[in-house]
């Protein structure tokens, strides 16, 4: 089983964080290799906590491989991961976003991901692992470019 643990401080509020880290449809205009991205159902009924039912595409050449994810969301705090369906044996972890006053926040990104077979391990394993390791640093630059130059800077 591969981990992948991540944290990084950036000048931008948890709550700008996590709406950028929600935003599953707009993946494909800023992760090279995210193909598409499709949200299927969005429940808001849940008073502290809602559900999002997600499926992505990922592209490495002319390999692609989807997956769909079920995702606890709570508000400005965290979000959880948890498969549906796709080449995983075991796909699971989640997203953690902490206000640290005017420094900014902290945000975490915990996985934990087994392939459903060696053959899908050997052609995509290290591509999805340096996707995974990239993902902060990605919405990092998206902040800059959706929110501008940080207010703590």
């Amino acid at each position: 089983m591969r981990r992948i643990n991540r944290s990084a401080l950036v000048p931008y509020t948890a709550r700008e964080m996590f709406v950028l880290v929600d935003d599953v449809a707009a993946y494909p205009d800023f992760l090279p290799w995210c193909n598409s991205a499709e949200v299927h159902s969005r429940s808001d009924d849940i008073v502290e906590a809602d559900i999002v039912e997600a499926t992505l595409e990922l592209k490495m050449g002319a390999v692609s491989k989807t997956f769909t994810t079920r995702n606890l969301r709570r508000k400005f705090e965290s979000i959880d991961l948890a498969l549906l369906g796709g080449p995983f044996k075991h796909l699971s972890g989640g997203w953690r976003f902490k206000d640290l006053g005017n420094d900014g926040s902290k945000v975490s990104l915990d996985l934990e991901f087994e392939f459903s077979s060696r053959l899908v391990d050997m052609m995509f394993g290290s591509f999805f692992e340096e996707a995974c390791n990239s993902l902060i640093d990605a919405f990092s630059r998206r902040a800059a470019a959706v929110y501008g130059r940080a207010k703590h800077d």
